[in-house]
């Protein structure tokens, strides 16, 4: 009687699959970016639905459901704010004139302008940032804006957590955002804590209700601190002892964060305060008065992105800014998965006569992404973009250099992830005292990387170039 139950209900489920699969592969046609996945979903849906359709349930989804909404849900009060920072920042938003107005397009897919009369500091690897942001939080009067893709409970994340806990109890208000999915690991003890001494902490997490409960492949990545509206911090460290070169595994960390004083803080800050809202349904009270420094002439444009934008708004940014470039494009990222878009600007740049290096890890610390990685590499080693492997550690940081004028720190890895599926954040510098300190720091990286050769590529076995293509055809969901 059971082995009957049994078949009947599979007679019954197997037929149900393949219904599904069938109307799913019809989503995955309409829905999916390019005719390659489209093929590939559709295929895999028909034929193998028991596997494929809770896959796809999760990384098959392009857009980020909801958040566009808890914007609106935000209501005149955001809406008042993001109006009167515009109106604030209208005599510093001009362009200065050694910005050309092609740069115009950035402010188009930032929906904020550039800023001039800013201050910007580079900060290189983690002693120095941690130095200056924990100089930033003990100056905090008001309040700090804390949120990290990954939080580890370790010696610089207690030291974080005793720093915000000192502010605390002197009556700073502090508001603690972390990624669910990239600080998964991080100890209730560490949250009960800092709730305990009345910081609001909370994890970003990707869905809200059931519409959305599945959009797990999306993820918060973005670094940010903020202190009183007044200075902020932006780059490629989470906090954890690996990221100050403490990790055996990685020996020295390379990465790069930037801090800012002046107007952009503000768009830094609304940035956080729409994350904020999502996770928590608050409107924060943070200041939103507008000062800048007459003395300082730094044109800055922060630059927020996710795959919640109406246009692929990071891709786009680095695909404009590669386009732009007459002499040089020096690109260091610690991925290199690049979007169809990007690596049509780079041999396009190449035939231009650019001067375009792009300088990535020696060693993997995610070992698909580092193999996907050989497979774009013949996309553009052989027309003639220089790549580099950086060789004391690991290189984490996320920097952009065009020419002698523009610049760009943040959070970006240069893969599909970063973007089409994560929440970035972009600091775009057009100066070129601060371009040029980008590109001093660059040829320092330079000097301490290998160039690498295409016959590194061809010269490997059949089943490494298998590998290499079976992790291609992953590059969406690493």
């Amino acid at each position: 009687m059971i082995i009957q139950y049994l078949a009947s209900v599979w007679h019954i489920l197997v037929p149900a699959f393949h219904g599904i699969g069938v109307i799913t592969s019809i989503h995955a046609v309409m829905k999916t970016r390019t005719s390659q996945g489209a093929i590939a979903w559709a295929l895999a849906l028909i034929t193998l639905p028991y596997i494929t359709l809770p896959l796809y349930l999760v990384f098959g989804r392009n857009r980020f459901h909801g958040y566009i909404e808890a914007r609106r849900e935000e209501g005149q009060k955001i809406t008042k704010l993001r109006a009167s920072m515009a109106d604030a920042s209208r005599d510093v938003s001009a362009l200065p004139r050694s910005v050309p107005e092609a740069y115009q397009l950035f402010n188009q897919l930032a929906h904020t302008p550039f800023t001039s009369g800013n201050q910007a500091r580079l900060l290189i690897d983690g002693d120095q940032t941690f130095e200056a942001i924990f100089a930033g939080i003990e100056a905090a009067k008001r309040y700090v804006l804390v949120q990290f893709f990954i939080v580890h409970d370790d010696r610089i994340g207690r030291e974080l957590k005793q720093r915000l806990l000192a502010k605390a109890r002197a009556g700073v208000r502090i508001y603690f955002l972390y990624d669910a999915i990239g600080s998964r690991a991080l100890s209730r003890r560490y949250l009960r804590e800092l709730r305990a001494a009345g910081i609001q902490a909370f994890p970003f997490l990707t869905s809200r209700g059931l519409s959305t409960r599945f959009q797990i492949n999306f993820r918060n990545h973005r670094k940010i601190v903020v202190v009183d509206g007044e200075q902020a911090y932006v780059g490629g460290l989470n906090v954890g002892d690996e990221y100050l070169g403490r990790s055996a595994r990685f020996g020295p960390w390379r990465d790069t964060f930037a801090a800012i004083r002046g107007p952009a803080v503000k768009a830094i800050q609304l940035s956080f305060i729409d994350d904020w809202h999502w996770s928590t349904g608050e409107v924060l009270e943070v200041d939103w008065s507008i000062k800048h420094d007459a003395a300082e002439a730094k044109a800055v444009l922060v630059l927020p992105t996710g795959p919640a934008d109406e246009v692929e708004a990071c891709s786009l940014f680095f695909a404009h800014a590669i386009h732009l470039a007459k002499r040089r494009v020096w690109i260091a990222t610690p991925y290199f998965v690049p979007s169809p878009e990007i690596i049509l600007a780079l041999q396009l740049a190449v035939l231009r006569g650019v001067d375009v290096r792009i300088i990535i890890p020696c060693r993997p610390d995610h070992l698909v992404a580092y193999l996907a990685a050989f497979s774009y590499l013949k996309d553009v080693l052989p027309i003639g973009v220089k790549m580099y492997r950086y060789q004391p550690g690991f290189l984490h940081e996320k920097v952009l250099l065009v020419d002698e004028d523009l610049a760009a720190v943040g959070t970006v890895n240069l893969d599909i992830r970063s973007l089409r599926l994560q929440f970035e954040i972009t600091l775009v510098f057009a100066d070129r005292q601060f371009a040029a300190q980008v590109g001093k720091m660059l040829e320092e990286d330079l000097a301490r990387s290998r160039p690498l050769l295409i016959d590194e590529i061809e010269d490997r076995s059949l089943p490494f170039k298998i590998v290499v293509q079976i992790a291609r055809l992953l590059s969406p969901a690493l």
